[in-house]
């Protein structure tokens, strides 16, 4: 028996001893693996970027005609002159400033009339079957129509601009809400009711929190649609902005010019999708944290 003991005690002075990490170490180790991961992320986009533009400037310099298919130079060439000469209807700021002018203002006033329509047929099953007809007639109208519409009848400035934004913008949000108000558990808003809460107080305190994900998600593409709905009223008619340089690009075969301002207007959407992404994640902190990454494309 004492043997037994002796060897029981070898055995357990022999064993390994494991360090317990403290919560300082497994932060830090966590902030590390999540740095590697980042640098490896954006390495890798670098890395697709380069080879992109790599094999289209050697594509154009040696297989294709750069007339019609441009090249990442002379797309370059063009950014810097725009940037530093300016164009032939002004400086490049004063034509960017136009567009986001109008993408901004049309955004702001398609996202709250998609909100508020949407969430008050969401909520009244009659009126939404009623109007739904209606709403999807205009829907199916192509918006390059409306823009001409807009044109004749408010001419070739700001308004016109504004109100084919709003109208690409409006059911975009329009519809997300309506689902998002449509979503809402019934059994909550049952027993709100019962506690003797106002229909006012059920959409601004249960229905409008509930339909907030559905309404913020639909955002991030509403966004780019005011962006489209701002070119293509400019592309149509306009005295400025970043639609009528595509639009004369195109007229005088300048394809580096069509290009870049492109680019322009992908570097708007990308800072806009910034900006609205910090203002979702500030707004649904509430929200549990979602696991993975697919979320994220």
């Amino acid at each position: 028996m004492s043997l037994d003991v002796t060897a029981i005690e070898k055995t357990a002075t022999a064993a390994p001893e494991f360090e317990v990490e403290t919560e300082e170490q497994i932060l830090a180790r966590v902030r590390t693996q999540a740095r590697r991961t980042k640098i490896r992320t954006w390495s890798l986009r670098a890395l697709i970027v380069a080879v992109w533009l790599g094999s289209w400037q050697l594509t154009a310099t040696y297989w294709i005609d750069p007339f019609f298919y441009s090249k990442p130079s002379l797309i370059w060439d063009r950014l810097v002159e725009w940037f530093t000469e300016g164009t032939q209807f002004g400086s490049i700021w004063l034509q960017l400033y136009t567009t986001v002018q109008e993408a901004v203002l049309g955004f702001a006033i398609g996202t709250v009339a998609g909100i508020v329509l949407g969430v008050l047929l969401g909520r009244s099953r009659y009126w939404a079957d009623v109007l739904a007809p209606f709403i999807k007639a205009l829907n199916a109208v192509p918006r390059i129509v409306l823009a001409s519409l807009f044109i004749i009848w408010f001419g070739l400035g700001l308004q016109s601009k504004v109100a084919t934004v709003v109208v690409l913008v409006f059911f975009a949000v329009f519809f997300n809400a309506f689902t998002g108000a449509r979503e809402v558990d019934g059994n909550v808003i049952d027993n709100a009711r019962i506690l003797g809460a106002s229909r006012r107080q059920v959409l601004g305190s249960i229905v409008l929190p509930s339909a907030t994900t559905w309404i913020l998600s639909s955002l991030h593409t509403a966004f780019g649609f005011a962006l489209i709905g701002a070119v293509v009223g400019e592309y149509a008619g306009a005295s400025k902005g970043l639609g009528l340089l595509i639009s004369n690009a195109q007229g005088t075969f300048d394809a580096a010019g069509i290009y870049a301002g492109m680019i322009i207007i992908t570097v708007v959407a990308l800072v806009a999708e910034w900006l609205i992404g910090l203002a979702e994640n500030r707004l649904l902190k509430w929200r549990p944290s979602q696991s993975g990454s697919g979320h994220r494309i």
